[in-house]
């Protein structure tokens, strides 16, 4: 309807809970599902001390002809950020999708089969790396042993536990009828549209409020809520609000 992309494959276990009605509209998206300011802080902040740390191993090799020493430096810039980077910047995959009955979303994350691949390669490689220098400088042996022998570690219990690929594995389906619905909300500093609700859960003798963040392709937030307001109940306000921290 308004043109989103569908580019993720939706988990095999998953059964919409209106599949039976038309979809009035869905999509797919990654999203980071966090405090991104804070995340940025962090990176930021690490980035800060990777370079210090940079500049304090140049000094050191100072008896390293160029242009290895600087290399050296470069490359242990570029691996420790790329470490950082995706532990500061991880997206969970969702889809929702809106039907007459009400709207439902699926949130999951796989476990990163990508990452035993990169290991592997960045392994052999920064293995390759540290034997070549350690030629140039005998002070790089030390370090040959430590960068690889820690990468084939990590690689090994990623790559054979099951446990640690199961704890990287999420997957969560909810439901909501429209009239469940107790307040909408523009996030102006975020490509957001949430979601109040107010529901008895199955097997509870009580209420349950919570949120509901709808993640949105860019500037198609105003979109989406204009879509979702007719099917709210008379009375349900609708308001902008600006969210730091997503709520679910």
């Amino acid at each position: 309807m308004f043109g989103f992309n569908k580019n993720l494959d939706l988990p095999t276990r998953l059964q919409w809970k209106f599949a039976h009605e038309p979809e009035l509209l869905g999509w797919t998206i990654r999203a980071r599902n966090y405090n991104t300011f804070v995340a940025n802080c962090m990176f930021l902040f690490m980035a800060v001390l990777i370079f210090g740390g940079a500049l304090i191993m140049y000094s050191v090799y100072e008896g390293m002809s160029q242009p290895w020493r600087t290399l050296s430096c470069v490359f242990y810039c570029m691996l420790t950020l790329f470490v950082v980077l995706s532990m500061t910047h991880q997206r969970m995959n969702f889809a929702f999708r809106f039907s007459k009955s009400g709207m439902e979303h699926c949130k999951w994350k796989d476990f990163p089969k990508w990452a035993l691949t990169f290991l592997k390669w960045l392994t052999g490689i920064t293995a390759i790396f540290f034997v070549f220098m350690a030629t140039i400088d005998p002070s790089f042996l030390l370090g040959a042993l430590i960068e690889p022998g820690g990468l084939g570690l990590t690689y090994l219990s990623m790559a054979h536990s099951k446990s640690y690929q199961a704890m990287h594995t999420h997957y969560h389906h909810y439901a909501f009828e429209w009239e469940e619905f107790t307040q909408l909300a523009v996030v102006t500093n975020r490509e957001i549209v949430d979601l109040k609700y107010s529901v008895i859960q199955e097997g509870d003798d009580h209420i349950t409020n919570g949120g509901i963040n709808i993640f949105c392709k860019r500037k198609q937030k105003e979109k989406v809520a204009e879509f979702i307001k007719p099917y709210l109940s008379p009375g349900v306000p609708c308001i902008e609000t600006k969210a730091d921290v997503p709520q679910y």
